[in-house]
């Protein structure tokens, strides 16, 4: 299917790809942080039952990482439309019912992740306000908190992206096409 060609649909393609990159990115540093929190885990476990020292910090340093995996991965699964629906109803719509439920969609993400940035800049400039720290020594736990307003802001710029490239009358771009999502029955445009 041809795209409408003009300067807003040029202009979206643009905000997609830069979302897109953005997005990418994070997925990378989130697949970074599971590797690191991996190699952690297993090194507590030799010096726990190997050699007999403990070391309790990483089981600390490694409940961080995963926030930090799932909120630098968020917005990538919301850019390629990974996260969990309803597919079995949407399926089944109209292409134009279908748009307006991705829409639909799109905006309950990007209010829940405004609501999320903006909950977590506060957090964290509250932790760093009254000095809280977390339980490993010199570690502040706003350096920890800060990973929720990435986190969100990356899952907003990619709802933000949809959601304009949608009211441009174009599909988003993804790794792969999920017209139908699998389901029996689901149209195929």
């Amino acid at each position: 299917m041809d795209e409408p060609r003009g300067a807003a649909t040029r202009a979206a393609r643009l905000v997609e790809t830069g979302v897109a990159l953005l997005c990418r990115l994070g997925a990378l540093l989130g697949a970074l942080t599971g590797l690191i929190c991996f190699v952690l885990v297993c090194a507590s476990v030799g010096w726990r039952y190997f050699l007999g020292q403990p070391q309790p910090w990483i089981d600390h340093v490694a409940a961080w990482l995963v926030v930090g995996l799932v909120m630098f991965a968020a917005g990538e699964t919301q850019r390629r439309e990974e996260h969990i629906g309803v597919e079995v109803l949407t399926a089944r719509l109209a292409p134009s019912g279908r748009r307006a439920s991705r829409l639909f969609g799109s905006a309950a993400v990007a209010v829940t992740a405004a609501i999320l940035l903006w909950e977590g800049l506060s957090t964290v400039a509250f932790s760093r306000m009254i000095g809280i720290a977390t339980n490993v020594e010199g570690v502040p736990i706003w350096w920890v908190q800060t990973l929720i307003p990435i986190g969100a802001g990356l899952l907003l710029a990619a709802a933000l992206a949809q959601i304009i490239v949608l009211a441009c009358g174009i599909e988003p771009r993804g790794p792969e096409s999920k017209a139908h999502h699998g389901v029996p029955g689901g149209r195929v445009e």
